[in-house]
């Protein structure tokens, strides 16, 4: 069975000058300020779209990370992965790199990057985002 999330937004004004508040409804955990501003060049403190995707990515990558460490035998002890999400007004969502370091023992460099790699294609954001370029740099932490 699916499980569906929600969030919604309001936005008020024009695109320039308007702003907008983004509830996370199924968690209940915030309601986060956006505008285009934040959205195009500093944040101060709101967020964007992008920042959202980031967050969205680089937990389904950790998820799917652990997944595949566990069906090779492995626990980490620890998976640490940013997402960088690129936006470039009047074109788009262009990249999202993920970077990611975890502490796994016992496990040989080339496995941990085969499990990386296949992380990053088999996370459904990744699948999401398949129209843009994701990039994926994997550190195994001693």
């Amino acid at each position: 069975m699916a499980t569906i999330r929600t969030a919604h937004t309001v936005w008020n004004g024009n695109l320039m000058e308007g702003a907008g508040q983004t509830s996370l409804d199924t968690s209940g955990l915030g309601t986060y300020d956006v505008t285009w501003k934040a959205r195009s060049a500093e944040s101060n403190g709101k967020t964007s779209p992008e920042e959202l995707i980031a967050a969205a990515h680089s937990a389904c990558f950790s998820m799917a990370f652990s997944s595949g460490l566990a069906e090779a035998g492995y626990t980490a002890d620890e998976i640490r992965t940013q997402a960088d999400v690129d936006f470039v007004p009047g074109t788009g969502i262009t990249t999202s790199k993920l970077t990611v370091t975890a502490k796994v023992p016992g496990i040989s460099e080339d496995e941990f990057q085969q499990i990386a790699a296949a992380a990053k294609a088999g996370c459904p954001v990744s699948q999401a985002l398949a129209g843009i370029t994701i990039t994926l740099a994997a550190s195994l932490a001693s």
